[in-house]
């Protein structure tokens, strides 16, 4: 498959016909929330009952060396559900067990949702790939590049050659820094700004509108802010707050009862607690919740499109469902399924991998699409899935992939950051390895 050549064909397509325009827009229909509920057992599902029974021991090991405190997973296929179990616990303080429907904080597992949001409007004609983000975001016309810099931090800055595309912006190609880590002046001034506590999006944008760009847009991959201003770019298009227009666009269709940027006082029992590896007691703790933004239970926190949300196992699943489908579950269509396509096709440049920068070729075999990651050649990626295969993460250890070619997804819940206990196993590779070797051809 010409990734570069499919990708041009769809991106460079005209706003969407109106009878699609007009599908988009009309209420969507209320979904039945039961589904994932329970097993259909793995030869429904199309594994075999050895193999299913070795992943789940697989699980219950990892929580059991204490390498997380608890975790719920999910492994569906075609629509059946493999296996969907908890172990562990919810929290080590109060020894709370780990439930089926705990909540997670899931990061940047929040950036597909943005994504769908995203691509929402893009049906409707509201944007497109090659549009300068600053038509949106005027605030962003007049950004610098740093070029250099010497050691006390003063920047030697100079202008792009053109301001970073709306593509760009959806891949972390756009120039963008973050403040999650480097020591560089710029994101250094996203973490001494507070970029990522600000109250709401609009004060975001005008922070990110006075720190320079990393790198000429497109020619670097870059974690970045970016996905918080797509969210301020659908508050800004659809005229609703962002976590309005992903309420009643995408939660309620999809039945995503327990996905938030906040977590209710009815629910608090139900909440994770993050926990990182004592060295000193030789024992998992739970990690103190921090000061310097507001907490969890503060429903006017920042509605961050790139790491805000909290959601439930049985939520995400949902979700990661309606990508199977490509756009649908249960008679609530959010996309097309060109448009989701559009999201799992690598957009980046030929030359650049999923994490290539100036000094680093990157992850071999991997790009980036709308918002996650995207698998483009397994081999070199040395992975077991299928080309095509798109995945993400979030920083407390949550993670999921979809393998488009298999129907399947898998998705994982634990509440881990920090130091982890000394040997821990590779969940996630061991799940993986687990879950090719036990399909049923």
């Amino acid at each position: 498959m010409n990734y570069r050549t499919t990708l041009s064909k769809y991106f460079s397509m005209p706003a969407i016909g109106s009878l699609l325009l007009a599908l988009c827009l009309a209420p969507l229909a209320s979904a039945d929330t039961d589904w994932p509920t329970q097993e259909v057992g793995a030869t429904a599902a199309g594994f075999s009952e050895e193999g299913i029974a070795a992943l789940d021991a697989a699980m219950k090991k990892i929580v059991a060396d204490q390498d997380v405190a608890g975790m719920v997973w999910l492994l569906a296929k075609n629509g059946q559900v493999a296996t969907f179990e908890t172990s562990g616990l919810n929290s080590v303080a109060t020894q709370a067990p780990m439930t089926m429907d705990s909540l997670f904080r899931i990061y940047s597992m929040t950036k597909p949702v943005t994504g769908v949001a995203l691509m929402m409007l893009y049906e409707q004609g509201l944007w497109q790939f090659d549009d300068p983000v600053s038509k949106y975001v005027p605030e962003l016309a007049n950004l610098q590049i740093m070029r250099s810099y010497n050691e006390n931090g003063e920047m030697e800055l100079v202008s792009p050659a053109r301001g970073p595309t709306m593509r760009e912006l959806l891949n972390h190609s756009a120039g963008f820094g973050y403040g999650l880590g480097g020591d560089d002046p710029v994101n250094t001034k996203y973490r001494d700004t507070g970029v990522l506590a600000s109250a709401d999006l609009d004060e975001l944008v005008k922070k990110v509108a006075d720190i320079p760009l990393l790198f000429e847009p497109g020619e670097q991959w870059s974690y970045s802010v970016a996905v918080d201003i797509q969210g301020y770019i659908v508050q800004k298009l659809s005229g609703m707050s962002f976590g309005e227009f992903l309420n009643q666009r995408i939660f309620q269709p999809l039945g995503m009862t327990d996905t938030r940027f906040y977590v209710q006082a009815a629910d608090i029992s139900r909440f994770a607690d993050v926990h990182s590896w004592d060295t000193e007691r030789s024992r998992l703790v739970v990690q103190p919740e921090r000061t310097d933004r507001p907490s969890y239970m503060d429903a006017d926190r920042l509605e961050s499109g790139g790491g805000g949300l909290v959601s439930s196992t049985h939520d995400y699943a949902r979700f990661l469902q309606m990508l199977v489908n490509e756009g649908e579950l249960d008679n609530a269509r959010l996309l097309s399924p060109e448009s989701i396509r559009i999201m799992a096709t690598n957009s980046l440049r030929d030359e650049l991998n999923l994490r290539g920068s100036a000094t680093s070729s990157g992850a071999p075999g991997q790009g980036f699409g709308v918002d996650f990651a995207v698998i483009i050649d397994p081999e070199q990626a040395n992975s077991p899935q299928s080309p095509g295969t798109y995945y993400w993460s979030g920083a407390a250890g949550t993670w999921f992939w979809v393998d488009p070619v298999e129907d399947m997804f898998w998705i994982g819940m634990i509440q881990a950051q920090g130091a982890t206990r000394p040997g821990a196993a590779n969940m996630r590779e061991v799940a993986n390895n687990i879950i090719y070797e036990s399909r049923v051809q």
